[in-house]
């Protein structure tokens, strides 16, 4: 390996270079950083998070405590009330901070800041920019900063495959080329390491996520001994624009806190008889719903036209964008949709200062399991949550004092293996729609796992060896977990089970085991593309 292919600048490095990431790196300055992008620094591809909006108590009448109150109803039993409470009361600060850095906020005909409601909130709290611009407004917002900011170094285009660990400390990061699987990586050496690589929608063939949101941060601490929290847990956007567009678009749950409205072809709202919250359900509930339409040929539409005028591009940019691609008017037909994997519940566990199991490793956004999604996750946490942990991050590694990191040899190479494997990408994505998706069943599982199993161990494509690594985390999560709840629905194990009321902790040796004993059962079918 070149030598110009390792590096040791002495410098905290981030991988990942969305809200979280971005945060941690500038809060930070003046102390040296190193910040991966996996694309152009800003670049308008990270799908689902550049329509989120944000939640934040400042409402009258609204509360701390009553964001982090819904925090836990919907979290299915399995929110750290503390957690919640935590990050609930630091919202209001970090819309202040975003504020200073130019984040224009919609407001009311008083100038007071603009909230809305959506699904699971019981009040209205969500912040948005434009509409449904909140998103890309805020990380245009941190993208300009981290520019300005001498003592942050970026590196485009890359992802991490691998964390270099040394006695059970990780002491540097293994990188490639985002756009060349092939190409050799390149090694640095850090005294920390903060992991905000995002989620893992791109592992389902449905998603509003983009490809870098493969699980590859969550693989690598995975495979670095890091305990993994929750992974069972995956969220399903319901309202998904239905075009055939890989990202999916999002359809903005603000529509539907404005009065837009589920419906199938028949024009009937087929949510009425599922939930008192009807269209305003927790997403989980919504997402089955509209699968269940969908499975029983009805299809499902969002009908926003009494919601929508002719100014639709002005107040929701992004919706007016993907209807126009789709070839479709909002403002006079029903746009159709369809849930796709959004959002990740589990990740790595981290404790209330970001800190994961590893020592030198650190994980905020989505890659990172904080206590407050517990089985489900409600609309307006996810930047939040990055907001807040990234800033918890960067006061913890500010305040301690590192060794200079070890020189780093190709020794250090983390590599794949070598032997044919059952699976490409594409049949991985599909598989995990189809068995590990919204409706989810021991045998489907299990045949899944083996299937994943085989690739996780044989891939020589280190990419979806990675992709193979938090597949296998999640299916044997899910078949674990024999109950549904939350996100988690178990159609052979319909009801919650008081006897898993509690977080999942788990590893990927842990995972394997699985994996093993499912193989090994002498009733075990060959999995049906492996018969014949």
């Amino acid at each position: 390996m070149d030598h110009d292919r390792i590096e040791t600048s002495g410098h905290i490095v981030i991988v990942g270079a969305g809200v979280a990431g971005l945060s941690c790196a500038l809060a930070l300055a003046p102390q040296p950083v190193t910040l991966i992008s996996a694309t152009s620094l800003g670049e308008a591809s990270f799908g689902a998070t550049m329509q989120a909006d944000i939640a934040a108590a400042i409402a009258a009448g609204d509360s701390p405590e009553a964001h982090a109150a819904d925090m836990i109803a919907a979290g299915g039993g399995l929110v750290d009330a503390t957690a919640a409470l935590d990050l609930a009361r630091e919202a209001a600060e970090r819309i202040e901070h975003l504020a200073r850095l130019g984040v224009a906020f919609d407001r009311d005909h008083n100038g007071r800041l603009a909230t809305s409601r959506t699904a699971a909130h019981g009040t209205p709290r969500i912040l948005s920019v434009r509409g449904d611009f909140t998103g890309q407004a805020i990380i245009a917002a941190l993208s300009q900063a981290v520019r300005t900011t001498p003592s942050i170094r970026v590196i485009e285009g890359h992802v991490v495959d691998a964390l270099v660990t040394e006695d059970g400390v990780v002491r540097g990061v293994q990188l490639r080329r985002a756009d060349e699987k092939t190409s050799p990586p390149l090694l640095i050496a850090a005294p920390a390491v903060v992991l905000a690589t995002g989620g893992i929608g791109h592992l389902f063939s449905v998603t509003t996520n983009p490809p870098h949101a493969n699980g590859a941060g969550l693989a690598a601490a995975a495979r670095a001994g890091a305990i993994i929290a929750d992974p069972e847990f995956v969220q399903f956007h319901p309202t998904a624009m239905a075009s055939g567009h890989d990202p999916a678009p999002v359809v903005s749950e603000s529509l539907r806190g404005a009065g837009a409205i589920l419906v199938n072809r028949r024009g009937q709202r087929f949510m009425l008889p599922r939930h008192p919250l009807v269209d305003l359900a927790p997403r989980d509930t919504v997402a089955r719903g509209i699968m269940a339409e969908i499975m029983a040929g009805r299809g499902a539409f969002l009908d926003a036209r009494d919601v929508l005028d002719d100014d639709v591009a002005e107040r929701y940019p992004m919706l007016h964008r993907a209807c126009a691609a789709a070839g479709l008017d909002p403002t006079r037909q029903p746009i159709p949709v369809a849930p796709a994997a959004h959002f990740h519940m589990g990740g790595i566990a981290v404790d209330g200062r970001g800190r994961s199991s590893i020592e030198g490793l650190w994980a905020a956004g989505e890659v990172a399991a904080t206590a407050t999604d517990g089985a489900n996750h409600i609309a307006g946490n996810a930047l939040l949550a990055a907001l807040v942990f990234a800033r918890r991050i960067a006061e913890d590694i500010a305040g301690r004092t590192f060794a200079p990191p070890p020189a780093l040899h190709d020794a250090a190479l983390v590599r794949s293996g070598d032997a044919a494997c059952p699976l490409t990408e594409k049949a991985l994505r599909e598989m995990m729609t189809a068995q590990v998706g919204v409706l989810r069943d021991e045998e489907r599982l299990a045949e899944a796992i083996t299937l994943i199993a085989k690739t996780e161990r044989d891939s020589a494509d280190p990419c979806l060896r990675n992709m193979a690594t938090a597949a296998l985390l999640i299916a044997t999560a899910a078949w674990s977990r024999r109950e549904s709840r939350g996100a988690h629905c178990r159609v052979d194990c319909p009801a919650e089970n008081p006897s898993f009321a509690q977080r999942t902790m788990t590893t990927l040796a842990a995972a394997r085991e699985i994996a093993d004993e499912i193989a090994a059962r002498p009733s075990a079918r060959l999995p049906r593309s492996l018969s014949a």
